[in-house]
């Protein structure tokens, strides 16, 4: 798969694209399938809620083989590739889950401020990519943009250890705002296996399921992962698997 002239461009303005129904519902129905396998391990590298419940899964390329096969995907490789400009590795890989009623905030951040600070990773040459595998809708905890955030650089962060169990590094609510307020919010939302990229630095937030909203329509879950180029150092409520490249 390789981007247009008219995707780069947009890309470079807005920090991201959206792609629905980039795998088929097929592919998608194994995915939800390895999530919910992957959910149910007694592993250090499954992240719970205070209640019990999975929040989100890392390095599930390293022992789920439907996992192991979407991290390698020419569908999500190759325009990675195309953006940075050449050769990529996997920093991150997760599956996180947004469980309906029990799943918890997941705050305002970004993400390469995160591994800048406890990762040491010494530049924002990384990018995110997700996969749908529910459906996301308005009502089941969309994922949150700030467009054009890429543009403005890395904020000040503070670390909170202890709004959920997963430790983050969040942005303030006046820089939320000024963002919001310069380039808007948006919500992309789409079907099951649906992709989006995204850079790094970029503002986003995962919004809570709430209790409403999950009686009145499924969860949703997500894979991403996150890759970074050669030369820098899913979820219920909705569930996306997500690598870092």
């Amino acid at each position: 798969m390789k981007l247009t002239p008219e995707e780069m461009e947009r890309f470079d303005e807005q920090g991201y694209l959206f792609f629905p129904s980039r795998f088929s519902a097929e592919e998608a129905a194994v995915l939800r399938a390895a999530a919910d396998e992957v959910y149910a391990l007694d592993r250090d590298e499954v992240w719970r809620e205070s209640s019990g419940v999975a929040r989100t899964a890392f390095a599930a390329h390293t022992y789920n083989e439907a996992f192991r096969r979407l991290g390698r995907h020419p569908r999500l490789v190759e325009p990675v590739m195309q953006l940075v400009g050449g050769p990529v590795y996997m920093h991150q890989y997760k599956v996180n889950a947004k469980a309906a009623f029990d799943g918890e905030v997941w705050q305002w951040h970004q993400d390469f401020g995160t591994w800048h600070r406890d990762d040491e990773m010494p530049e924002p040459r990384a990018m995110n990519i997700a996969v749908f595998l529910d459906e996301v809708t308005a009502a089941n905890g969309p994922l949150l943009f700030l467009p054009g955030s890429h543009r403005q650089g890395v904020f000040e962060a503070g670390h909170d250890l202890e709004t959920t169990s997963y430790p983050l590094w969040t942005l303030d609510r006046a820089t939320v705002t000024r963002l919001a307020e310069r380039g808007g919010c948006v919500a992309p939302t789409g079907p099951r296996a649906a992709s989006s990229c995204s850079p790094r630095p970029w503002c986003t937030r995962a919004r809570r399921t709430s209790a409403r909203s999950a009686a009145a329509s499924s969860t949703s879950r997500c894979a991403t992962s996150t890759t970074t180029s050669a030369g820098s150092s899913a979820r219920r409520g909705s569930r996306t698997a997500t690598s870092r490249r």
